[in-house]
């Protein structure tokens, strides 16, 4: 299995990118905010979820280990492949994801992450005890889920207000702070 890449992003398109590694070019299915922070020629490092299928060798790329986890944990839920996983990470992010599953709150996660009504209970149900066993909860900080609720409040998209806030550097401690800089971010 193919764990890590690290090499020189070739190219991105739309849902994926080419990373060249050694001369061998691997295509990696990645996030929109993940290939927002790739620029082609340079070098990168990704965390890498290996899924093989009878027909295929799919390669999907993290910029952080918590990212890789959460999407390994969404595929344990039936009826969720790599693909539905790459999508709820991309659209509801994983603080709003371990947030909504531990406070069991289902409802929550049809409305971020656009999954129908079932699988976010089957989500919330399958999930909740492995994040509490896990302690995925305590490892991915919750801090920004304050600062996105008032950047929803002021008009802006739950989407618009995550990259905005993924861009605060985390040096920026303090919900405050990094809810003006992700302002200046949006300003910008």
């Amino acid at each position: 299995m193919i764990a890590r890449l690290r090499g020189t992003i070739a190219s991105i398109h739309d849902h994926h990118l080419v990373i060249d590694v050694g001369g061998v070019g691997y295509k990696v299915f990645a996030m929109p905010a993940t290939l927002a922070t790739l620029r082609p020629d340079a070098p990168a490092t990704l965390v890498i979820y290996t899924a093989v299928r009878e027909d295929a060798l799919d390669l999907y790329g993290f910029l952080h280990d918590q990212e890789r986890l959460m999407f390994e944990l969404l595929l344990t839920v039936s009826g969720i492949g790599p693909k539905s996983a790459l999508t709820i990470i991309s659209l509801a992010g994983i603080e709003t994801l371990v947030s909504a599953i531990t406070a069991g709150k289902a409802s929550y996660l049809t409305n971020v992450s656009g999954i129908g009504k079932k699988t976010a209970e089957k989500v919330v149900l399958e999930l909740k005890d492995k994040i509490d066993s896990l302690g995925i909860a305590s490892a991915i900080a919750d801090g920004d889920e304050g600062a996105i609720e008032a950047l929803r409040v002021m008009g802006y998209s739950i989407k618009e207000a995550r990259e905005a806030l993924q861009s605060v550097p985390d040096t920026v401690e303090g919900e405050g702070a990094r809810l003006r800089e992700a302002l200046r971010a949006l300003g910008k």
